[in-house]
């Protein structure tokens, strides 16, 4: 039998393109709705809803799936995230390049008729800048977008993540083909060696490197896997990449499995992403269907197996043996290293494990080809990194930036500015910006100008980590911000090694000690301390980099931390235990009735004149500021 003929027809990539521009050249109209996560809990699919009845109720022909006999007057379909989150839910209306923002069931009706059937514009949907009221028509012209370089991101946004025809019409799985049919696994480790691409789940290590110490590795069976177990607090970018690009994971998956002989991959995705879960498992379906992914790759003798597997949640996953473990099945726990994955990953055979990001730029870096993709970014970090910028900053979302970019390029021109707690842009506010999640560092203001890739941060004692960004202005207590990263590393802690189970404990009560008034001169010291060991003396990652939050917050605002050991203050009053109420003479009327209410007679005063508080005698209980009707307690 003649093996040749019974293999599978490569698919025609080049047809199912053509066919999908021409099905989509009938179409007059498109609205594209943002679907991920963060506008779906906004109610995007109620407003899908309300335009599938208000399109047809205006008389227009209106498709949510697109065919080749597709004739209608608007196409509606649903995107991945858009990346301007607070902003949502998010209404692209193309071909006019129109952006509504914020928009409700009730607006639908609106935009059809004003927009869809007279061509006009909804003038109170569109963006309106905080500085200056001026309104944005679109993403050419809002100052959150223009600033950008979306480049993995560029689909995210746009096209249809559960159709992958619009990704294959955007040239999609292109680089996968060539990489199967016209290259060999030599030739697409060495252009990805050149280009310079590092891993962008926080250590930076060349991925290149990565996949040839697999390549070369004996053996007939290997794994490639996706690590999708994004974990930071406030950390959303893997998250969007496989709900709005799902596809160019599963590329680069492709690309990587034949870079290193690899037959068998899985993606692991942590379960409270239910929507990146059915879309990556949908893309992989569709994938198989479409002769892409299964055993005969593009038609060649080449197969892979690709399985999507949901993991428990555990921060400590997101290591490599750790997550290896959990896939076998056994507890999420770091094994010691060497051995590499590269040598003995997965049931002991050479393993390449890079995260969603990562695997997302593969593609374009065989596409642009590696001397291109080195001109975006910095020599020593080459291409770009998204981040997820939140915070006290105008504009929070999902961003990408080239690397090189700057604090305040991002802070003040994609973020449009620091506000204060009540939403106010304030031109003065900036106090610091944690970079990394609990695995990162802390960024003042003199590193405002600081080129931001692997090398320069880690020189001043932060990493890229994720790509979490926290900006935080002067009403923000530095020693809580510590404490609420300490906090989340020990709980996320698997217990395995001594100095990470114990000494994160010990820095967490330390730190608690501090906020709550108990700490003396021997506390900063001890802290500092046990932080240096955790890092020196833990097994994985996630205990060597526990402390940094707190020793980077710790030597950036040294002085900060002495107010709150010696003097007994919060300087940012956030600290309840360290704020001393007081009774705004301006306001108190001497009512009596926080005299009344003080369970240890602090209040002193006679009626109708200003009261004041025994600090001796006042046990901060805010019983005081809860009857006041004139808001004159202040400190509680």
């Amino acid at each position: 039998m003649n093996d040749t003929a019974d293999r599978p027809v490569a698919p025609n990539l080049t047809r199912m393109a053509d066919e999908y521009a021409a099905a989509s050249a009938q179409i007059k109209q498109r609205v594209i709705l943002c679907a991920g996560t963060g506008c779906v809990a906004n109610g995007a699919i109620e407003v899908h809803e309300a335009f599938v009845e208000a399109i047809a109720t205006a008389g227009l022909n209106v498709a949510t799936e697109l065919r080749s006999e597709s004739t209608a007057d608007v196409r509606l379909s649903k995107s991945g995230c858009q990346g301007f989150c607070q902003m949502g839910p998010l209404v692209t209306v193309e071909p006019q390049g129109l952006l509504y923002v914020k928009v409700t069931p009730a607006d639908v009706e609106e935009i059809v008729e004003v927009t869809l059937r007279d061509g006009k514009t909804v003038e109170r949907l569109l963006y309106e800048e905080q500085r200056n009221g001026r309104r944005c028509h679109g993403p050419a012209d809002i100052p959150f977008y223009r600033q950008q370089a979306r480049t993995v991101l560029r689909l995210c946004g746009y096209i249809d993540p559960e159709d992958i025809r619009e990704y294959i019409a955007e040239g999609g799985y292109e680089s996968a083909r060539r990489a199967y049919v016209d290259m060999t696994p030599e030739e697409i480790c060495g252009d990805v060696l050149r280009s310079g691409l590092r891993g962008r789940g926080g250590g930076g290590f060349p991925t290149g490197r990565k996949w040839e110490l697999t390549r070369v590795q004996p053996g007939d069976k290997k794994y490639v896997i996706c690590n999708g177990d994004e974990g930071d607090p406030g950390a959303f970018m893997d998250r969007s990449v496989m709900e709005g690009n799902p596809h160019a994971v599963i590329e680069g998956l492709l690309i990587t499995a034949r870079a290193v002989g690899a037959d068998e991959a899985y993606v692991y995705v942590r379960a409270e992403y239910p929507l990146a879960v059915q879309r990556i498992r949908k893309a992989v379906a569709d994938a198989e269907a479409a002769g892409i992914v299964g055993e005969h790759v593009f038609g060649t003798e080449l197969g892979l197996t690709c399985h999507v597997m949901e993991g428990a949640g555990a921060f400590v996953c997101g290591e490599e043996t750790a997550l290896i473990a959990s896939i076998e099945g056994k507890r999420g726990m770091p094994k010691p290293k060497p051995p590499f994955p590269a040598e003995s990953g997965l049931l002991g055979k050479p393993t390449v494990i890079n995260n969603v990001e990562t695997l997302a730029c593969v593609p374009l870096v065989l596409a642009m080809g590696a001397d291109q993709f080195r001109t975006l970014g910095t020599a020593g970090s080459p291409g770009t990194k998204t981040f997820a910028l939140t915070g006290h900053v105008v504009n929070t979302g999902l961003i990408e930036v080239p690397f090189g970019a700057t604090l305040r390029d991002i802070v003040y021109n994609i973020g449009g500015g620091v506000t204060d707690d009540s939403g106010a842009i304030t031109d003065e506010g900036f106090k610091a910006v944690q970079i990394g999640g609990p695995s990162g560092g802390c960024l003042t203001e003199e590193q405002l100008d600081l080129p931001l890739d692997f090398d320069s941060l880690r020189s001043v004692g932060a990493m890229v980590g994720s790509g979490g960004l926290v900006v935080m202005n002067r009403q923000t207590c530095m020693v809580s911000v510590a404490r609420f990263f300490m906090q989340f590393t020990q709980n996320e802690s698997c217990g395995k090694c001594l100095l990470c189970r114990e000494g994160t404990k010990q820095m967490l009560a330390l730190l608690d000690d501090i906020i709550e008034g108990n700490a003396d001169a021997g506390t900063l010291e001890l802290l500092a301390k046990l932080g240096n060991a955790v890092q020196k003396g833990s097994l994985c990652g996630l205990g060597k980099t526990a402390p940094n939050p707190v020793l980077s917050m710790l030597r950036q605002f040294q002085g900060e931390y002495e107010d709150h050991v010696f003097h007994k203050r919060c300087p940012a009053g956030e600290c309840k235990a360290l704020l001393m109420p007081e009774i705004d003479p301006d306001l108190c009327k001497g009512c009596t009735a926080c005299a009344r209410k003080c369970p240890v007679d602090a209040i002193i005063g006679d009626v109708r004149k200003p009261h004041t508080i025994d600090v001796e005698k006042c046990i901060k209980c805010g019983a005081c500021a809860e009857v006041c009707k004139f808001n004159a307690v202040t400190g509680v």
